[in-house]
């Protein structure tokens, strides 16, 4: 239900930042054309929106992963979907819908690093840079926000909520639930 979701980031907001972001990625990449990668599902609208404020040519290509052991924010990250396109030589965009501990993406870069792109940088809506355990190259950061369970543009708990127009915190008592 969206009137149980209070709103961190509103629509307006959201879209004038993504704005933002791609004037600077169309101006840092000019005469370029980088390939935009994405790990589904969360930062799909992210990534929608975003190409369409990048106004130079552009590649998309995505990866699928799960986690396993340790619970889901911990343990071993698997790839289930790699990239169609070769990035050798390329230069890579990694779109982030939120940078946590940095734990996951660290893997995902490092095993972006080995297949030796001409230049790797990361672009997150959100850092939540409270929690940082990884050093990472990030160089396009949407907002910093607190850390507190966020839903919303992409950002889902157990499937649901992926579809609201805006950032919102989930109450505690749905998070536990799991249920609208």
């Amino acid at each position: 239900m969206r009137e149980n979701i209070p709103v961190v980031i509103g629509e307006d907001e959201l879209r004038r930042r993504v704005g933002e972001l791609g004037a600077e990625i169309s101006r840092d990449y000019a005469g370029r054309i980088p390939v935009l990668v994405s790990v589904l599902k969360g930062s799909f609208v992210f990534l929608a929106d975003l190409s369409r404020a990048i106004t130079l040519p552009i590649n998309l290509d995505f990866m699928a992963i799960t986690r396993y052991g340790a619970g889901k924010r911990g343990g071993v990250v698997r790839i289930e979907k790699d990239l169609d396109l070769p990035i050798t030589g390329r230069d890579v965009l990694f779109i982030e819908d939120i940078v946590d501990t940095g734990l996951t993406l660290g893997y995902l870069v490092r095993n972006l690093q080995a297949r030796e792109p001409a230049s790797l940088a990361i672009c997150t809506l959100l850092d939540r840079r409270v929690r940082r355990l990884a050093n990472l190259p990030i160089r396009y950061i949407g907002f910093e926000v607190p850390d507190r369970f966020l839903v919303g543009y992409g950002l889902d708990n157990r499937e649901q909520y992926r579809n609201l127009p805006y950032l919102g915190a989930l109450p505690e008592e749905e998070k536990r639930a799991g249920t609208s």
